[in-house]
């Protein structure tokens, strides 16, 4: 308990770094997950194709993978960022693909409202942006916070990029301190309070959709 005291700068600074990229990824995920949903819905064929390749590809990719691609091959292009932007941006992109599964919610929305929508004069846009959209939303509020979750702890490997988040923390901590179970289990801890906030987020969520559905 001792250790642990010493260090809660140390765990305070890993945790802030964690909640804010986490967070940061999550939205950028969330935003790009919806527009990739309806770009998956295109008429156009090639677009649809092209969307479809990158979800399954960022599906399948290990975060890992997209953030060494980021952070340690962008500069031979010329993308030069940091560590706390890799963190975002690859948390983002890796993110998005699951999130674009929001399409299924998309297709649940009977035709009869795009139906009514057209009827009164709402352009495919706003359509999309207040008929489908919301209904979509209430309609994948569980999977959508699962996958928040899940992206939530996949975040415990972006000390590969040298980004001081949690796991990079007690990594530092244990080779100062030669101590193994009570850094790690410190951050164990923590990301599951963390998980569990974003749990009850979620049924909270879930009961507010309920209700403006009902």
């Amino acid at each position: 308990m001792t250790g642990f005291t010493n260090d809660a700068p140390l765990y305070l600074a890993g945790l802030l770094t964690t909640i804010t990229v986490s967070v940061s990824g999550m939205a950028i995920a969330i935003l790009l997950g919806i527009m990739l949903a309806s770009a998956l819905r295109s008429r156009f064929r090639p677009l649809s194709l092209a969307v479809r390749a990158y979800v399954e590809f960022a599906r399948g990719a290990p975060l890992a993978l997209v953030l060494f691609l980021l952070y340690y091959g962008g500069p031979q292009f010329g993308l030069l960022l940091s560590p706390y932007v890799a963190g975002i941006v690859g948390l983002g992109a890796y993110g998005a693909g699951p999130f674009a599964e929001t399409r299924a919610g998309l297709n649940a929305v009977p035709k009869g409202e795009r139906e009514a929508a057209e009827m009164l004069s709402l352009t495919r846009g706003q359509c999309f942006l207040y008929v489908e959209l919301p209904q979509a939303l209430r309609l994948t509020v569980p999977p959508c916070v699962g996958q928040a979750i899940a992206l939530l702890k996949e975040s415990a490997v972006l000390s590969v990029i040298t980004l001081g988040e949690l796991t990079k923390v007690a990594g530092a901590i244990s080779s100062i301190t030669f101590a193994v179970v009570t850094p790690y289990l410190s951050i164990a801890l923590l990301y599951w309070a963390f998980v569990e906030i974003l749990s009850r987020l979620g049924r909270v969520l879930e009961r507010r959709f309920a209700m403006k559905g009902s």
